[in-house]
């Protein structure tokens, strides 16, 4: 039934396709079908039909924060790959959901605007990264967002502004109501200097590579910074670097980071994250917060 609904109406769509590449731990989780709306039209006639089948479904950017605790999704996997355009008005770019953070944050630095260089890291797409308020170096997305088109569980096109979105650390209106989807988001930026913004976003490139475990599977920081503390700290302090479990490994570089050695499932780093929020809980009394996506 799926597959001839695809087929009748074109769209692009893979079957029992391994998410392997399309998550940033390289998890090994099958998907029933993964398909790829080319435009917004096909998007709306692609979740009705779904919503009418009850056929379970997720949203997925750029797999940079997720973690999928299955090895097999029941269901479609949607990726807004083809939503990826961006547009310029003076100092506003209006950026569509599929489109990587980093790409328009580096595009917006050559054209001289400022204020998306804490982006230049996140490996987002702007959807996502909208959602979650995605954020580095004392910035986030609620620091320069105008506003974002949003498709509404109705299916209706409608405008959110920053305040309606209810931005908090790491999280919006978005986040908590994950039926409410970004087509777009535009930004509010400032004239800058592009020889200063190049050699800021050089040398936060140089920082990571020498702090953070990039060359390993791994979505980023796991943990919200609890107030006044670093959760790599209070990990570390905890002796935990390089607790592994079935691959799962707490980074030896930054303790903030999971890697997957190679064979970790999702169930492996959830584990894993489980052993780390025990250990601070008995000895700091800190419940850490996971900053990451557990997708069931």
């Amino acid at each position: 039934m799926i597959k001839s609904f695809f087929n009748n109406l074109n769209i692009t769509y893979k079957e029992n396709i391994s998410l392997k590449n399309y998550n940033t731990y390289r998890v090994n989780t099958i998907a029933k079908f993964l398909v790829f709306p080319k435009n917004i039209e096909e998007l709306k006639q692609i979740l009705k039909f779904l919503k009418e089948q009850n056929i379970k479904y997720y949203l997925l950017g750029n797999g940079s924060n997720v973690i999928f605790k299955m090895e097999y999704f029941d269901g479609v996997i949607i990726k807004l790959d083809h939503l990826n355009k961006i547009k310029y008005n003076e100092k506003e770019v209006t950026a569509e959901a599929g489109c990587l953070l980093i790409r328009l944050s580096l595009d917006t630095a050559e054209k001289g605007l400022t204020g998306m260089e804490f982006a230049t890291g996140i490996p987002g797409c702007v959807g996502a990264s909208v959602a979650m308020n995605a954020g580095a170096y004392n910035s986030d997305i609620s620091k320069i967002i105008k506003e974002a088109t949003i498709l509404t569980p109705n299916n209706e096109i409608i405008t959110m502004t920053k305040e309606q979105l209810l931005f908090e650390y790491r999280d919006s209106f978005l986040k908590k109501n994950k039926d409410y989807i970004v087509l777009s988001a535009t930004f509010e930026l400032e004239k800058g200097n592009i020889k200063e913004m190049k050699q800021i976003i050089e040398e936060r490139k140089k920082k990571r590579i020498a702090s953070q475990p990039l060359d390993m599977p791994n979505a980023g920081s796991v943990f919200r910074n609890p107030e006044g503390k670093y959760a790599g700290a209070l990990i570390e302090k905890a002796n935990l670097k390089g607790y592994n479990i079935n691959g799962a490994e707490v980074s030896t570089k930054h303790a903030n980071f999971i890697i997957n050695t190679g064979t970790a499932k999702g169930k492996d780093i959830i584990a894993l994250i489980e052993k780390i929020k025990k250990e601070i809980k008995e000895k700091d009394n800190i419940d850490l917060k996971l900053e990451q996506i557990i997708v069931e």
